[in-house]
């Protein structure tokens, strides 16, 4: 059964994932930040920090670490296996979700999008048991770092595995393109931009694994 909570603060503050602005800085360290670059998670608030390489390493590698580095690749999941019945007893209330393990909530949970931020689900031990029985790649996946997102979107059956910053950047995303009560033409074209960058992104990471 499914608890639904508000959403935490640390969500909210979404920011750029993917690139630098100009003259943005390490968090931790003040030095200016290369367009590409490292971002770290606090599990115990959610925060994503933007970091430059030394401290991402450095941080990473100190024992009893708050920040986790978050990984940077993300992969299509092809064979994925969740039926709809299975789908419907999340009780989710749109069709594009992302779920992960929480250390914190010692426990999955789920987030979905929509125009305030994202909401969020605390999903029942069973449910995600019978789906990690289903489909075993999802134990391999690092806690509170990475997600699985769930694309049913107009009969869509998309299913990835994602570093948790391209997650709240689709949150951010959407939240910043909605407009009026259905989202708007706008939303859904940036949606389907984001959502096939990641299944281009997932092919050619495929691809270097082959």
């Amino acid at each position: 059964m499914l608890t639904t909570i508000r959403p935490r603060k640390g969500i909210t503050r979404l920011r750029r994932f993917v690139q630098a602005e100009p003259g943005e800085r390490c968090e931790f360290c003040g030095a200016t930040l290369a367009a590409e670059h490292r971002h770290l998670l606090e599990p115990a608030t959610r925060h994503v920090a933007c970091s430059c390489l030394v401290c991402a390493e450095a941080l990473a590698a100190r024992p009893g670490a708050t920040f986790r580095p978050i990984p940077q690749e993300a992969a299509a999941l092809p064979d994925f296996r969740i039926s709809d019945a299975e789908w419907h007893s999340l009780a989710l209330p749109i069709d594009i979700a992302f779920i992960f393990y929480g250390t914190p909530e010692g426990r999955p949970v789920a987030l979905y999008p929509g125009p305030l931020g994202a909401a969020q689900s605390l999903l029942g031990l069973d449910a995600w048991s019978a789906l990690v029985a289903k489909n075993p790649v999802l134990a391999e996946f690092s806690a509170d770092v990475e997600a699985l997102l769930i694309d049913r979107i107009k009969g869509k059956r998309g299913y990835y595995r994602v570093p948790i910053d391209r997650c709240y950047a689709l949150v951010g995303l959407i939240r910043t393109h909605w407009r009026g009560f259905n989202g708007g033409d706008e939303v859904w074209q940036a949606i389907d931009d984001f959502l096939a960058a990641l299944r281009g992104a997932g092919a050619a990471t495929q691809g270097g694994r082959s």
